[in-house]
C-alpha cells in the first residue's frame, strides 16, 4: 500500500492532485524567500543601507554560480520520477545514490569557486567600492554552506519525484527558524553586519541538509528511496541520464543568471539607493510561488511518461497553466502590487530606496504571469524529455534579447534609465512564450508518433 506521504501522480484527477502536490512546494519557496528576506530586513534595519546593498548585490551572482547544479538536480528529479511512474524501484535506488554523491561533489565545487573568486567577480559587476568589502565577506561565508544547499536540493528533488513535497517543507522551515535566530544573534548582538547574515545562512543550510539525509536513510527498502552511505557511488548510466536532462536545464539557468548579472551591473550604475530598492523588491515571492507550478508540471509529466500514460500530458499542462495564472493573480496583483509600498517599507526606511523598488515592481511584477507561463511550458517540455529545445528557445528569446536590449537601447542617452532595464523583462517574456508554445506542439506531435511506432512494432505479425 502506498504511503499517504506520497501523491499518486499517474492516476485520478489531475488538478486536485496537482494542487495538493504544489502547495507544499509553493510554501517551501515562500518560506525560503521569507527567511532570505529576514536576512535583508535585519541587515537593512540594523546595519544600514550600505550593508543591505552589499547583501542584495550578491543575489544575481549567487544564482549564476548555483543554477548549473540546481539544474542538474532537475535532471535527477525527472529520471527518478520516471522510475517511480514505472515502479522500477531498483533503478530508482541507483538513481538516489548517484544523485546524492553528485550533490556532495557539486557543493564542494561551488564552495571552492566562491571562496577563491568572490571579490574578483564582484569587482567585474561594477559593485561600488563602498560596499565591495562587505559584499565579498558575505559571499564567502554564504558559499561555505554550498555543500549543504546542494544536498538539500538534490534530496528534495528525489522526494518530489516520488510524490512527497511535505517533508522537504518541514526541513526547510526548521533550517529557516535557525537562520532567523542566528541573524538576530550575529547582526544585532554581535554587530557582524553582512558577514553575520552569510554565516547564519550557511549554518542553517547545514541543519536542513542533515534532516534530509536522515529522512532518506530511514526510508523503506521497497520504495527505492532508501539511502545507504556505503552505497554512494556514481552509476554511469544514471549519471548520463541525469546530465542529459539536467545540464541543459542548468546551462539555461546559468545563462539566465548571467543576463541578470549584466542587468544587476546596469542597475549598479545608478547608486546605492537604486541597488537597495532592487534588493528589497518583493516580486521574488511571486516568482517562487509561480515556480512551484513549473516544478509540479515537470514532476507530473515525467511520472506519467514513465508510466506510459501519454494521454495525460495535455491535461497536466492545462492544469499547470491554470495554476500559475491563478497564483500570479492572487499574489502578484492582489498582494504585491496593491501593497507594494508598505511591504517594501519593511525592508528599508529610505524613501528613495522604496520608490526605486515600487518602480521596478510596476514593470516586472505587473507582467509576471508571462514568466510563469514560460516556465510551465518549459516544465512540460522537459518532463517529456526535451531539455535542449526549451534551453535554446529560452536562451535566444529571453537571455539573448535582454543582452541585445542592454547593449543597444539602454546605451542610448535618452533611454539610459532604470526603466529601460526593467522593460527588458516583459518584452523578452512575450517573445519566449510564443516560441515555447510552438515548440510544445511540435514536440508533442513527435512524442505521439514515437508512441504509435512502438505500439506498431510490439504487435506480432499475422501468420
Amino acid at each position: 500500500m502506498r504511503s499517504a506521504k506520497y501523491v499518486d501522480m499517474c492516476s485520478g484527477p489531475v488538478l486536485r492532485k496537482m494542487i495538493v502536490f504544489t502547495l507544499p512546494i509553493m510554501f517551501s519557496g515562500l518560506f525560503q524567500l521569507l527567511f532570505n528576506a529576514t536576512d535583508i530586513i535585519v541587515v537593512g534595519r540594523f546595519a544600514g543601507d550600505n550593508a543591505l546593498a552589499a547583501v542584495g548585490s550578491n543575489t544575481a551572482l549567487i544564482n549564476l554560480m548555483t543554477n548549473l547544479f540546481i539544474g542538474i538536480s532537475i535532471g535527477a528529479n525527472v529520471v527518478a520520477a520516471r522510475y517511480c511512474g514505472a515502479k522500477n524501484y531498483s533503478e530508482l535506488n541507483r538513481t538516489v545514490h548517484t544523485s546524492m554523491l553528485l550533490s556532495v561533489i557539486s557543493g564542494f565545487l561551488l564552495m571552492a569557486a566562491g571562496l577563491l573568486f568572490a571579490e574578483q567577480i564582484l569587482g567585474l559587476m561594477s559593485t561600488p567600492e563602498s560596499i565591495l568589502g562587505m559584499a565579498s565577506d558575505y559571499l564567502r561565508l554564504y558559499f561555505c554552506g554550498m555543500p549543504f544547499m546542494m544536498i538539500y536540493n538534490f534530496g528534495n528533488a528525489l522526494l518530489r519525484a516520488a510524490g512527497d513535497t511535505r517533508r522537504p517543507l518541514i526541513y526547510l522551515i526548521c533550517g529557516g527558524v535557525v537562520n532567523v535566530l542566528l541573524d538576530l544573534l550575529f547582526v544585532i548582538a554581535l554587530d557582524m553586519s553582512a558577514a553575520g547574515v552569510g554565516l547564519a545562512t550557511a549554518i542553517s543550510q547545514g541543519g536542513s541538509a542533515a534532516l534530509m539525509v536522515r529522512c532518506l536513510m530511514r526510508e523503506k527498502d521497497e520504495n527505492g528511496l532508501k539511502l545507504r552511505l556505503k552505497n554512494l557511488r556514481i552509476h554511469k548510466d544514471k549519471l548520463l541520464m541525469i546530465l542529459k536532462i539536467g545540464l541543459p536545464a542548468g546551462f539555461q539557468g546559468t545563462v539566465f543568471s548571467l543576463s541578470n548579472v549584466v542587468i544587476q551591473s546596469s542597475i549598479n550604475l545608478f547608486g546605492e539607493a537604486v541597488i537597495a530598492g532592487n534588493s528589497a523588491s518583493i516580486e521574488g515571492f511571486v516568482y517562487m510561488a509561480m515556480n512551484s507550478c513549473y516544478q509540479s508540471t515537470l514532476s507530473f509529466t515525467s511520472a506519467n511518461i514513465g508510466a506510459g500514460k501519454y494521454e495525460r500530458i495535455n491535461k497536466i499542462l492545462r492544469c499547470g497553466l491554470l495554476c500559475v495564472v491563478a497564483v500570479w493573480a492572487i499574489l502578484g496583483l492582489g498582494v504585491a502590487m496593491t501593497f507594494s509600498r508598505p511591504l517594501l517599507s519593511i525592508y528599508t526606511s529610505g524613501d528613495e530606496a522604496i520608490n526605486a523598488g515600487v518602480h521596478r515592481m510596476m514593470y516586472v511584477c505587473g507582467t509576471y504571469f508571462l514568466c510563469g507561463i514560460m516556465d510551465v511550458m518549459v516544465g512540460s517540455l522537459r518532463g517529456m524529455g526535451y531539455s535542449v529545445t526549451p534551453m535554446i528557445v529560452s536562451l535566444l528569446g529571453a537571455c539573448g534579447l535582454r543582452l541585445v536590449w542592454l547593449g543597444t537601447v539602454f546605451q542610448m542617452e535618452q533611454f539610459h534609465t532604470p526603466d529601460t532595464v526593467y522593460l527588458s523583462y516583459p518584452v523578452s517574456w512575450v517573445i519566449t512564450v510564443a516560441a515555447h508554445v510552438i515548440c510544445f506542439f511540435i514536440c508533442r506531435r513527435r512524442l505521439k508518433k514515437k508512441v504509435q511506432l512502438r505500439k506498431t512494432e510490439s504487435v506480432p505479425e499475422a501468420r
